[in-house]
């Protein structure tokens, strides 16, 4: 099989959405399914609405189009502010977008009066962590504003939090987002469909009990099961969807490495064992963001070289290795024109190939 490649496990994609699902329906919170750390990939977005999200998320308008190319119908919600240079585009794929910028929102409008259609505002508020959003001194003026124009909508208000200064959000910040909502609506006049509070890094304070908050914005949880803040697994959710799969093109004992004239007195490395070369660099994914499978450590990367260190015996030039990635290796990975894209429904069982000898997979940790 190709490699390097990211196999995709759509089954624990299903699971974890419709286990958030279950878990924010009750506080009357709906789940925006995130697709951008997969590069909108057809196949996950549809794993994510059989979990049940209510619509899906993307912050690249490309993305998006290829979501719809494929298909899905699904409400669509552009998660940053749109680009002057794509309003047309965006109007034509995206339902909903997140804005705090005044000349956009009008640009939005004209390209939806233009296309016939009516696209909805939701106005982002700048609550500490120092991303995009207005003050809420400003909200209620904007709001009016968006409420004038012909061809977009007023639907809600919305925050992010821990993306910029990855502080979580506490108490004081979100009852100061969520007290913005009444007074918003007594400055339009009309109810506020959206309230959309923030990301996966919201799950872990969240309370029953009465709350305007109505909807969440979730990626990483969905696709990687974990804490954005902490790395920590969430309880209930599988973090293994994603296994990036890499080659290994050379490996040297270490007594091979530190032969005679195999490099320069005083820089032979002093790392026991064996090295193993992949093919698989900075290029590809953030190497930094990998789970070193059983006993293998990482003793760097290049563009496009990955180097770890093996104890004992060597891996053989073919043995495929299997990594664990974080958010930010996922994104790089799936993103990148070299790495292949393996979906299924369920684990497979993995077999070494036919006439490699010592082959191994080896798994993440």
């Amino acid at each position: 099989m190709t490699t390097p490649r990211i196999e995709v496990d759509l089954s624990k994609i299903r699971q974890n959405a419709r286990h958030l699902v279950d878990q924010l329906t009750p506080l009357g919170i709906s789940v925006v399914g995130v697709t951008k750390g997969v590069c909108g990939h057809p196949d996950v977005a549809r794993a994510m609405l059989d979990g049940g999200v209510a619509a899906l998320g993307d912050a690249r308008v490309t993305n998006v189009e290829r979501m719809r190319a494929a298909g899905i119908t699904a409400p669509v919600l552009l998660i940053r502010t749109p680009m002057l240079g794509q309003v047309d585009r965006i109007v034509r794929t995206c339902g909903t977008s997140l804005n705090a910028d005044m000349d956009v929102v009008e640009t939005l409008a004209h390209a939806a009066c233009r296309a016939g259609r009516i696209h909805g505002i939701v106005v982002m508020v700048e609550m500490g962590d120092g991303r995009e959003g207005m003050p809420p001194s400003a909200v209620s003026r904007f709001a009016r504003r968006v409420m004038a124009l012909p061809g977009v909508v007023l639907a809600g208000l919305g925050a992010n939090f821990a993306c910029l200064n990855r502080r979580a959000p506490d108490r004081v910040a979100m009852g100061a987002f969520l007290s913005l909502v009444p007074l918003v609506e007594r400055a339009c006049g009309v109810p506020l469909r959206v309230v959309s509070g923030g990301n996966s890094a919201n799950l872990a304070g969240l309370r029953p009990g009465a709350t305007r908050l109505n909807e969440l914005r979730l990626g990483e949880s969905i696709l990687l099961g974990r804490n954005p803040l902490t790395g920590e697994p969430i309880a209930g959710l599988a973090t293994d969807a994603f296994t990036l799969v890499a080659e290994v093109i050379e490996s040297r004992t270490d007594a091979q490495r530190r032969g005679a004239g195999a490099m320069p007195e005083g820089l032979s490395r002093p790392d026991a064992g064996a090295a193993s070369l992949l093919a698989l660099g900075d290029q590809d994914t953030d190497t930094g963001g990998l789970s070193m499978p059983g006993l293998l450590t990482f003793l760097g990367s290049t563009s496009d070289h990955l180097l770890l260190r093996t104890p004992g015996q060597a891996l053989a030039a073919g043995t495929e290795v299997r990594f664990g990635l974080n958010y930010s290796a996922l994104m790089r990975a799936m993103s990148a024109p070299d790495i292949a894209t393996v979906v299924r429904d369920a684990p497979a069982t993995r077999r070494p190939l036919p006439g490699r000898g010592a082959q191994r997979d080896l798994e993440p940790t």
